[in-house]
């Protein structure tokens, strides 16, 4: 009986790590399209110019730090939510 508990959660852990990396992807390749769209012009040569490389660079670390703000304020946003959450329970007596 255990082992078939076990099985059930190994199936968890690997649905949610291949949600997960699948997330990952999307955002890298969303990333990766609005970049090279942004920044590549130049289809002549083989070789990325330093205008391109410092254009992917820069969308690049703009798109991370905006993405790593928004997931702070969501958190923010959560525990806010929460807090409020756990106050009403209180108040009402459902705690």
């Amino acid at each position: 009986m255990a082992a078939a508990g076990q099985q059930v959660t190994l199936e968890t852990i690997d649905k949610d790590q291949m949600k997960t990396f699948s997330d990952f992807l999307m955002s890298y390749n969303k990333l990766s399209e609005m970049c090279f769209s942004d920044c590549v012009r130049d289809f002549t040569s083989r070789t990325v110019k330093n205008n391109e490389e410092k254009c992917a660079l820069n969308c690049m670390e703009k798109y991370l730090k905006m993405n790593q703000r928004i997931s702070q304020r969501f958190q923010e946003f959560q525990m806010i939510v929460n807090e409020n959450a756990m106050a009403m329970a209180q108040k009402t007596g459902k705690l």
